[in-house]
Formats: C-alpha cells, sequence, structure tokens
C-alpha cells in the first residue's frame, strides 16, 4: 500500500463510562504506509508468518494493521503503557569493556539517556490510553486476552476505560509483587506491586491453568502411607454452597456445604483407598492428595514468586521499566497456545517479543522510541541465532515433516518449535528515526536553561521569570500554535507572566503575527527562540555524526579438498583411503573497521570531565551492534551478519569474513553506537 486509508472502529458501549475533558470517540482512523527498514534471516526461510517490529507511534501501527489484515486475529495482547508518573525515564549508557578504565574516580560512562516522558496532562493521558484500547479490541480475536500492566497512579481509571472497551470481559485483577524495597515512603506505606488487568474479547477465551512450587510449610503436612507414598491431607467439603451435593457418606454427616465430588465419584475414591475416615463419625472425611501426582499450587491472582529483573541477570537490558521475562512467560503460557500470535505495541526492551519466539508464538512488536526498537531487534537476533545453533526448526516446517498433529502431538509446551526464525523491521507513517523528540527537548531545555515544570498541563516550564512552551520540534513554529498559546494565556485572566516560545524553526508569517501581538500588549508578550538560527543557541545543531573508516574488498581464497574415494566429502573429510585434488578458488568478502569515531560520546565524555581530554583506547568501546548486508538495495538492509556481543565487557570483532555473492555488489554495513547512532556505510565490491 502507498497511499493511506480510512479504517472504520466500531463504537465502545459498556458501562460505567468515565468521561473527561475533551473525550472524543474514535469512529475511525487513518492507516499510513510502512516502509519495510531491516530484515533478519539467517537461515533464509521462505514465510509470511515471520516476526513484525514497528518503529512509529503505535497509534499509526495498528491503524497500518487493521488495514491489512490483522483484525480479529490477535490471540494476546501484553501491554505496559505509560503510568503518567509525571517522570522522565532514562537508561545508563556505558561504553563497552571500559569497566576497569574511570576518569577521577568514577566509571566511564555517557550519563544517562531518555527513553520517554511520562509527563501528562490528566485528560490527554485518558485520550491518549482509550483510543489505543479501542483499536486492540478491534486486532483481537474473538478468543483472544489483553493484560494491562500498570501502577497504583492511574490504575482505577484504567479498570474504567477497559469497562467500557471490554464490557462484561473481566476476568482477573492480578497484584504482581514487583520488590521487597519500600523505597522512601515517610508518610504514607511502602509501594511494591504492579497491577496487571486481565480482560478478553468474549466470555469463550484461551486459557491453560498455570501451577506454582508448594511452600516448604505446606509440604510438611506431608503423610506417608502404607506403600510408602507421600500424601497431603485435603478436606472433601465444598468451599460453596452445593444443595445437589448434600449427601451421608457411611455414616458421616456432610460438610455444610455438601461434598465436593458426586456420590458416585466418592464411592470411586473410597475403592482405590484414597479417603480417610476419621474415628469419630461426627468428623470429615479426608482425601489423599499424593505429592507425586500434585502439580503444583494453582495460579491465584497475587502473584509474589516473580522477582524483578536482577541487575547482573542475562536478560538485563539497561532499559528502564524493563520486566522480567518469568513474568510474560507465565501470562503467554496462560492465555496463548504455540503459534498464537501475541501483540505489544509498547514493547520497551522487547521483553514480550523475546518471550513469544522463545515459546513458539509468533509475535508483533512496536515503539515510539527508536532505542526500544534497536535494543529488540538486538536482543531477537540473539534469541533467533540462539535457537539456530540448538537446531531448532520453525514451526511450519516441524509439522510438514513430522506426523505430529497440530495440537502439538507431543511436542511438549516447554520446548515448543519457534514460530519462525526471522523478523522485519518497518518505519510507519516515514516516522523520523534520526531524533528521538523526548531526548531533543530535553538537551533543548539544558541548553537553553529551561527550569522544567512537570505540573502544568500546557507550559513546559520557566526561563526567569517567564513562561516556556516548547513546541513540537516535527513541524515549524506556526501561527496556528501561537493562537493555541493566546487562547491558553486567555483563560487564565490572572497570568501576568510574558512567555517564550522554544521552537526548531518558524514560518514566515509569524514574525507578522508577532509584531501585531505584542503591539499594543503590556502583559503576556511572546518572544521566540528559534534553535535553529539563534546565535546563542546554535550550537544544538551543531550535530558531528558519527564515522566510519573500514575496507570491504573481495578475497580470492583456496581450499583444498579431500576425496574418499569411496564417498566424497567435503573440506578436511576423511574416508579410508583419499587422495588430495586441486585447490578450488573461491571468494569472500572481508569487511575491517579499522576506525569509528562518535563526536557526540566523545562530547558526553569531555562535558562530565571538563578537566579531562577523553581518550578511548580502543574504538570498539564505542560500538554497541555491527550488522553487514551483502547484497543492499538501498532501501531494505537484509542482515546477512549480526555481530552482537553477548555481554557488557564483550566488543564487536571489527573484522569479518563472508560468503561473496557472484559478480557485482553493494555490500552495506550498519554500526550503532552506544547512544544508539547508526553510521551506514556502502560500497561496491
Amino acid at each position: 500500500m502507498t497511499e493511506q486509508q480510512t479504517v472504520q472502529i466500531a463504537e465502545a458501549k459498556g458501562r460505567p463510562m468515565l468521561h473527561w475533558v475533551g473525550k472524543r470517540p474514535l469512529d475511525h482512523v487513518t492507516a499510513y504506509p510502512a516502509q519495510l527498514v531491516e530484515t533478519f534471516n539467517p537461515t533464509a526461510e521462505e514465510t509470511a508468518a515471520q516476526g513484525l517490529l514497528f518503529h512509529g507511534d503505535n497509534n499509526d501501527v495498528l491503524a497500518w494493521l487493521l488495514a491489512h489484515g490483522y483484525r480479529g486475529k490477535v490471540n494476546l495482547i501484553y501491554i505496559d503503557p505509560p503510568f503518567d508518573s509525571g517522570a522522565d525515564y532514562v537508561r545508563r549508557v556505558e561504553l563497552r569493556g571500559m569497566r576497569r578504565l574511570k576518569l577521577d574516580g568514577e566509571p566511564q560512562t555517557l550519563g544517562e539517556q531518555i527513553q520517554y516522558t511520562d509527563i501528562w496532562a490528566n485528560d490527554s493521558y485518558l485520550q491518549f490510553m482509550y483510543e489505543r484500547l479501542l483499536l486492540l479490541r478491534e486486532l483481537l480475536a474473538e478468543h483472544g486476552n489483553v493484560f494491562l500492566h500498570c501502577d497504583d497512579v492511574k490504575n482505577f481509571l484504567l479498570r474504567s476505560i477497559l469497562e467500557e472497551v471490554f464490557s462484561g470481559n473481566f476476568r482477573n485483577e492480578i497484584i504482581w509483587k514487583r520488590t521487597t524495597s519500600t523505597g522512601l515512603a515517610q508518610k504514607r506505606c511502602g509501594t511494591i506491586h504492579d497491577t496487571i488487568y486481565w480482560y478478553s474479547k468474549s466470555y469463550e477465551y484461551t486459557f491453560s491453568m498455570q501451577y506454582h512450587e508448594y511452600d516448604e510449610e505446606y509440604l510438611k503436612r506431608a503423610r506417608e502411607d502404607e506403600d510408602g507414598r507421600l500424601y497431603i491431607p485435603i478436606p472433601t467439603g465444598n468451599p460453596g454452597p452445593r444443595p445437589n451435593l448434600y449427601y451421608e457418606y457411611k455414616g458421616f454427616l456432610p460438610h455444610p456445604n455438601g461434598y465436593k465430588w458426586t456420590r458416585e465419584k466418592m464411592e470411586r475414591f473410597d475403592q482405590q483407598g484414597r479417603l480417610i475416615f476419621p474415628e469419630d463419625k461426627t468428623g470429615r472425611i479426608q482425601y489423599k492428595q499424593y505429592l507425586d501426582e500434585m502439580e503444583g499450587v494453582k495460579l491465584q491472582d497475587i502473584w509474589t514468586d516473580v522477582p524483578a529483573v536482577n541487575p547482573v541477570a542475562h536478560e538485563r537490558t539497561a532499559y528502564p521499566t524493563q520486566k522480567p521475562e518469568a513474568l510474560l512467560e507465565r501470562i503467554v503460557r496462560m492465555a496463548s497456545n504455540p503459534g498464537d500470535l501475541v501483540l505489544d505495541c509498547f514493547v520497551g526492551s522487547g521483553t514480550t517479543a523475546a518471550v513469544a519466539q522463545k515459546l513458539g508464538r509468533h509475535w508483533i512488536a512496536a515503539d515510539i522510541n527508536k532505542g526500544a526498537v534497536q535494543t529488540t531487534s538486538k536482543r531477537l537476533q540473539t534469541i533467533i541465532q540462539e535457537q539456530i545453533e540448538a537446531g531448532a526448526q520453525p514451526r511450519q516446517l516441524v509439522f510438514q515433516t513430522s506426523e505430529v498433529s497440530e495440537d502439538l502431538g507431543g511436542l511438549a509446551e516447554d520446548a515448543p518449535p519457534p514460530a519462525a526464525l526471522s523478523f522485519s523491521v518497518y518505519r510507519v507513517n516515514d516516522y523520523d528515526l534520526q531524533i528521538q523528540h523526548n531526548e531533543a527537548v530535553n538537551l533543548a531545555v539544558e541548553l537553553v536553561g529551561i527550569q522544567r515544570t512537570k505540573t502544568d498541563t500546557f507550559f513546559d516550564g520557566t526561563l526567569g521569570r517567564r513562561l516556556v512552551k516548547i513546541v513540537p520540534f516535527n513541524h515549524p513554529l506556526t501561527p496556528l500554535d501561537l493562537q493555541l498559546l493566546q487562547d491558553e494565556l486567555s483563560a487564565r485572566p490572572d497570568e501576568g507572566r510574558d512567555v517564550t516560545v522554544v521552537c526548531l524553526g518558524k514560518e514566515i508569517a509569524v514574525d507578522a503575527w508577532l509584531e501585531e501581538y505584542n503591539r499594543h500588549r503590556p502583559v503576556n508578550k511572546i518572544q521566540v527562540i528559534e534553535l535553529r538560527t539563534d546565535q546563542k543557541y546554535g550550537k544544538f545543531f551543531l550535530h558531528q555524526p558519527a564515522q566510519a573508516q573500514m575496507r570491504i574488498e573481495r578475497v580470492q581464497t583456496s581450499e583444498v579438498f579431500e576425496v574418499d574415494h569411496a564417498n566424497k566429502t567435503g573440506p578436511g573429510g576423511k574416508g579410508s583411503t583419499s587422495s588430495k585434488v586441486p585447490p578450488e578458488t573461491s571468494e569472500v568478502l572481508v569487511v575491517e573497521i579499522e576506525d569509528f569515531i562518535s563526536p557526540t560520546i566523545v562530547e558526553r565524555l569531555e562535558m562530565d570531565t571538563p578537566l579531562f581530554k577523553a581518550q578511548i583506547p580502543d574504538w570498539r568501546a564505542m560500538v554497541d551492534v555491527v550488522m553487514i548486508d551483502t547484497s543492499y538495495d538501498g532501501e531494505v538492509f537484509d542482515i546477512a551478519l549480526s555481530d552482537v556481543p553477548e555481554r557488557k565487557d564483550d566488543l564487536v570483532e571489527g573484522r569479518y569474513e563472508l560468503p561473496a555473492p557472484d559478480g557485482e555488489t553493494v555490500v552495506a554495513v550498519k554500526i550503532i553506537d552506544m547512544l544508539g547512532e547508526e553510521v551506514l556505510v556502502t560500497a561496491e565490491v
């Protein structure tokens, strides 16, 4: 699809209905084109069922999915959206392999990088979530489930919206004990839990009971019967009134609520020797629950056995708000089946996609943040490579080449085949990959000296005694922006401060508008700081991109083959008798990165330690990932080789050999530095 499309959205009719200022129904959305920018397909599998990773506003991503046949096709949705916490979420960035190198006694770090801003005017947050939940409902299959992860700030409002969108299909309010630390709470109880709301699309929904281990105190109740088997005596009474199960058995009075089972089933358990009869006729019959038959404690709605991500865990990505794989594994196993489609449109560090990949589910992931997309891509590349090395085959191929049935036919749920061993990265609505708006705003605030105000629903902060409004950097300042500003000031008759507007650029008509507005106005005068041209703040846009020096060439290689006279083998093959044949000549591509420099990284280091001229002994410390495409078409980057170091202290290799395609080709090398900036170098060979 090359043109935008209008997609219809059904009305929400649930009750109760939450109302807020500016609430708008969503009866249609516009679906913009999606541009394929990267593929990872190490086995060259031919399948349309690969993973999909989207970079863009999830409102646009969900609209695109609806326009491309995914309506009613998603089996499980998990989202961990912004919580309206009033905070900027950052990740701490460090150079690779530099833990032992310190500056002024401190580790050599690049400081903190904003990943997303969770600061909203209350009503805009509710509208934001309302629209996305309506779109998610359209994508959800009839037997599908949706899980919304939140904290105690807005959970009561989010549940009201969920009731309106998924009316009558509430399943559970899950309490996850995420920490044992009470933090800095002094005048209230410490908050140590998150809330996960579980709703389904309809009354019939996918569910597989999950279990967790019994605690030691419970197991101490175990007894040994005559044949040596351990069992726990459990009550036979029903927890709720069941008049139809109220009967006397062998002279023993029933529980006031009746028994758990019918008389026929009670007799069968008696014949099996599984009933324990008390000596006193007034006592209650008990049932022998053998330990070797127990799967564990049935999952309840309070989860205390899943800890947060350990700081030294292998899955740790340093991404803020990262959720543990064990938490997502429980949800994915409970609410979907192998081969199902799982969606997360606030994917963050990629945990949902990672777990879906490991558990044999198809997945779709999306995020507006460039760092999140890079982190998720890197994480999925590593998982897929590990699956390939372990001999995994995609689910479709497993079922085509075996006699097992579609219900897994004996394949363990613990290790289902992967749904696919590839994924593609798309950019929706031509979303700008070169600048993270949130971080750009933060840098502008720091540069100009703005004091951020997180309680104001319109203005971003103050500069001296002036109010400050930052116009989004994705468009120049227009008279419409100024008119909205004037309307806001008109609604604040007691506000006497002047205003500074910070923008990337401005339209020509802005100057005439400002001159007319400021001419006879004693208060609320408007001044503009245009970052693109302002002499004082112009350094904000003196960005020097990272650069790489490298050697890319074809190299002739010769391999000597041994031939078994009974059976021909490959290089180095062995046979009972063999002889050498003339060497075969082939070509390989040699890609060697000779040097790499990121002026932004160097500048950050010098900013933190102005008396120290930053010296980085190995350029690889600045590099996070190296990817190579041996047949680049100028549009889609097809990853033929991916160098993703396993640990933080590991470095990329820097020199690579790959099979050379026949004839001339364009080799592209993509280098991503530790701040997420991408460098693309191409060469014809």
